[in-house]
């Protein structure tokens, strides 16, 4: 529960030292596999412009990589940079086209008021299922340029506070369990866990609030 407490830094490190507390940080080890890019002359339209977005106007996402049953699944989440909000998000085995168009399924808003896809320059974004859910809704695309992880810096964030407070605590013997404690995570990461890019409110009911006052 938030008691809305203001500590200085020192005075938390004070604290954690003296209670044997030790924050969760990214420690995962991953092969790298040659992938392929996507090479399309296509440009970066958002250019970084992360704020000042209305509801479901821009959408930017990324995939990442867990541990389940001994072998790496992957993940993608889908993020509004309205309220940071995780919109869509799939489980699967495979790092393919398939797993972002599961994630595009999750979303409960109209997606023809998505005016703008961003992301990497993933090969996985690049395929026409993905192509064809983009053209029906209207929606243009945006990617990074190539090797520049800062063109897609909300996306970053978000995973690396997914790595650390989801993936790092977890052991998932099977998809099902995984898809689960997804579910659990995203309703809590959206309804009830604080964001400091929102002024410390939460995306669906703290920050839609304080945005309408």
């Amino acid at each position: 529960m938030r008691k809305d407490i203001i500590l200085s830094c020192r005075k938390i490190r004070f604290l954690m030292i003296k209670n044997n507390l030790v924050s969760k940080y990214t420690k995962l080890k991953y092969r790298n596999h040659k992938t392929m890019v996507n090479n399309d002359q296509i440009s970066n339209v958002l250019n970084r412009q992360f704020n000042n977005k209305k509801p479901n106007e821009v959408v930017v996402s990324d995939l990442t990589y867990v541990q389940v049953g001994g072998k790496w699944h992957y993940i993608c989440l889908l993020i509004d940079l309205f309220n940071r909000k995780i919109i869509g998000y799939s489980a699967r085995p495979n790092k393919t086209a398939e797993l972002v168009k599961q994630s595009f399924h999750k979303i409960t808003q109209p997606l023809n008021k998505i005016t703008l896809f961003h992301t990497d320059r993933g090969n996985e974004f690049k395929n026409k299922i993905i192509d064809e859910i983009l053209i029906t809704f209207n929606t243009k695309i945006s990617l990074i340029a190539k090797g520049c992880s800062y063109d897609d810096a909300v996306a970053e964030k978000t995973y690396k506070t997914f790595k650390t407070e989801f993936i790092k605590s977890k052991k998932f013997e099977n998809l099902t369990q995984l898809k689960c404690e997804l579910f659990d995570f995203v309703n809590w990461y959206n309804n009830l866990r604080i964001h400091g890019s929102l002024n410390y409110l939460t995306p669906v009911v703290e920050f839609r609030k304080w945005q309408s006052t």
